[in-house]
């Protein structure tokens, strides 16, 4: 399709946008399970905002920029006190929690390069429950991922893991919570393992890291994950997850600056002189930092606790009434926070997935174990009761009809 010769008027394209929505997810009305994380309007109208005031600003500068060297320092700050700090912790922001994974694993790559020179070909111990983008950051950093299966509980197995632990293993892997399952891995037992061992561990919580803390606070039974358990190398974190800020914000934070300094790259040897960055990319979003700060700085602890509570009510609802709906329906493990797994006995969840998909809702599709998942958030409490309508009417045409859905549980 060629550029219009003379340009278009802002008001013809913006209709024009605004129906190329039309088939999108419905995630304002809290179809969906995954991919958008909604608190409110006015969470989202500061959001938008901030991000509009720095949309052109770029995070490579910083010392351009010192607004944004400010603000990222005190989202660093932040997240590192809700996680668990200590002394002489560091880091920085990147576009995401891919990024913050790729940038741990980096850092891990080169702190045993520079400590055990002689593993030639480096591996990572990871449980089967790990995220992709452990495999994703490996695979271009040419390390190797050793996944093992985890408990029947489906938190990761720390003795498995030790077993699988080599000659060449320079680094170990945890969630708080797992994407698919919402269960915490056993942090602590892994951190004793990997300080036994010398190995670097990296805790993902991209999913959980802003807003767990508070769960806690409300009286659940939330094991710390950050650095105040001891073993912890790194930690990533979503603002745009659980703090409810703009795509896409990320923090990954290192137990001390020298890990930290572990994964920088620095480059000299071209016209402009020295270029030095701790993250993957070079250009990085002015207005996804200043929205990080300004969510966080709006909702407060208050905001905080008011959608930890709001979530976690939301969640014991739905878990309650799902023997309702049907007798084959359960939740897969026992989740921590407010991520949810869902499966059936007797019929195929993936085929209910469809029939949701046709009403308009979102799930997420767990293959292993087989199941949904759903991201509760706050716009999906005033949605529930639709939603286990739906779901019922879902089972009773897939058990009806003995259906089997032929769907890809992938997503990209």
């Amino acid at each position: 399709m060629p550029l219009p010769p003379d340009g278009r008027a802002w008001s013809e394209l913006a209709r024009e946008m605004r129906d190329f929505k039309k088939d999108d997810l419905d995630w304002r009305r809290g179809r969906h399970g995954l991919y958008v994380w909604h608190a409110d309007d006015q969470v989202e109208e500061v959001v938008r905002e901030a991000h509009a005031l720095f949309m052109t600003e770029n995070g490579l500068g910083l010392r351009a920029f010192p607004s944004l060297r400010r603000m990222e320092t005190e989202v660093i700050e932040n997240v590192a006190e809700l996680v668990g700090t200590a002394d002489g912790v560091a880091g920085h922001m990147t576009t995401g929690g891919t990024e913050s994974i790729f940038c741990a694993v980096h850092a891990a790559r080169e702190w045993a390069r520079q400590r055990r020179p002689d593993v030639a070909a480096p591996e990572v111990v990871a449980p089967f429950s790990a995220h992709p983008a452990l495999d994703k950051a490996a695979h271009y950093l040419g390390l190797r991922v050793v996944r093992v299966p985890t408990r029947p509980d489906f938190r990761a197995d720390a003795d498995a893991l030790g077993a699988a632990v080599t000659p060449g293993t320079i680094m170990c892997y945890a969630s708080a919570p797992t994407y698919s399952l919402g269960v915490i891995d056993p942090i602590a037992e892994v951190g004793a393992l990997a300080a036994a061992r010398g190995l670097w561990l990296h805790v993902d919580a991209c999913v959980g890291g802003v807003l767990a803390p508070f769960v806690r606070r409300l009286g659940f039974p939330v094991p710390e994950f950050g650095f105040r358990v001891p073993g912890v190398t790194s930690v990533s974190v979503d603002v745009h997850k659980s703090g409810y800020g703009a795509k896409g914000a990320s923090v990954v934070l290192f137990r001390t600056a020298e890990a930290q300094a572990a994964g920088r790259y620095d480059f000299d040897r071209w016209p402009t002189g020295l270029y030095s960055t701790h993250t993957f990319v070079g250009t990085r979003p002015g207005g996804a930092i200043a929205a990080a700060w300004a969510v966080l700085q709006h909702l407060g602890e208050a905001g905080y606790l008011r959608i930890a509570e709001t979530v976690m009510r939301t969640r014991a609802s739905l878990v309650d009434a799902l023997g309702g709906v049907d007798a084959g329906l359960h939740v897969l493990g026992a989740p921590d926070l407010w991520a949810v797994g869902i499966g059936a006995r007797g019929y195929d969840i993936h085929a209910v997935a469809d029939r949701l998909l046709a009403r308009g809702w979102w799930p997420g599709r767990i293959r292993e174990p087989r199941g949904i998942h759903l991201m509760i958030t706050p716009v999906h409490a005033g949605v529930l009761e639709e939603f286990l309508a739906d779901l019922g009417q879902a089972v009773r045409e897939v058990k009806g009809s003995g259906a089997a859905s032929t769907t890809s549980a992938a997503y990209s």
